[in-house]
C-alpha cells in the first residue's frame, strides 16, 4: 500500500520517452548507495517497455546475494521499506520467494525499489515480464490498452492491482511459452 504521500488515484498514461533515463539516475544513485552489494540493477515493470501504457512510478530491480544489508543501506539513503506481507515475499514459479520493497524519500518521484534474491525465480519474472512485451508489440499494445481501460473505471491501487494480477498471470503464460518455444530471453546479469 502506498504511503500517505503516495496517495492518488491510478492513472495510467502513454509511454514517456523519459522514463529510461530517469531510470538510469536512479540506478546510479541506487549503485552509489548499494555498491558492491548490488549484482545487478535492472529497469523492470512497465516503464520498462519501449511504447507501453503505464502508471508513471519507476520500478527498479536489484539483484543481490542477501537481502538483509540492503534495509540499512537504503533505509539511511531516505528510502522507506514497505511494510505489507505481500511486499516481503512473492510467489513464482510455485515458489515463495523473500523480496523487499521500498518506496522513494518523501517528496521524490514515484518509484518502487524491488530487492530480489540475483537467481530467484521472481528476479527472473521481472526479467521475463519486461523481456516478453519489448519483443511482442502487439502483446504490448493490448496488454496497455487493458490497463487504460482497468484504470479508468478503477481508480484504487489496491483494487487495480487485484483485478490486474489474474490477467498478469495470463500474460506470463504466454511469456513462458515464447521462452518454451525458443524465444530470445536470456535470464543473466545484464542491466536495462
Amino acid at each position: 500500500m502506498p504511503f500517505a504521500d503516495e496517495v492518488r488515484p491510478v492513472a495510467v498514461s502513454d509511454y514517456r520517452v523519459s522514463w529510461p533515463e530517469e531510470f538510469g539516475q536512479l540506478a546510479d544513485r541506487l549503485r552509489g548507495v548499494v555498491g558492491h552489494h548490488a549484482v545487478a540493477i535492472d529497469h523492470v515493470g512497465s516503464t520498462s517497455v519501449p511504447g507501453l501504457a503505464a502508471k508513471d512510478c519507476v520500478d527498479v530491480q536489484i539483484r543481490v546475494l542477501a537481502l538483509e544489508p540492503l534495509v540499512e543501506l537504503l533505509t539511511d539513503a531516505g528510502f522507506r521499506l514497505r511494510p505489507e506481507a505481500w511486499n516481503r515475499a512473492e510467489v513464482s514459479a510455485g515458489v515463495t520467494c523473500p523480496k523487499l520493497v521500498f518506496a522513494p524519500p518523501v517528496g521524490e518521484r514515484a518509484t518502487n525499489v524491488h530487492v530480489r534474491l540475483h537467481d530467484g525465480p521472481n528476479a527472473r519474472y521481472a526479467l521475463l515480464f519486461r523481456d516478453y512485451l519489448r519483443a511482442h508489440d502487439d502483446v504490448r499494445d493490448a496488454w496497455g490498452a487493458f490497463k487504460k481501460r482497468l484504470s479508468a473505471t478503477v481508480s484504487d491501487i489496491f483494487d487495480y492491482g487485484q483485478i490486474k494480477a489474474p490477467a498478469t498471470e495470463v500474460l506470463m503464460a504466454g511469456a513462458e511459452a515464447w521462452v518454451a518455444s525458443g524465444g530470445g530471453f536470456g535470464f543473466g546479469g545484464t542491466q536495462h
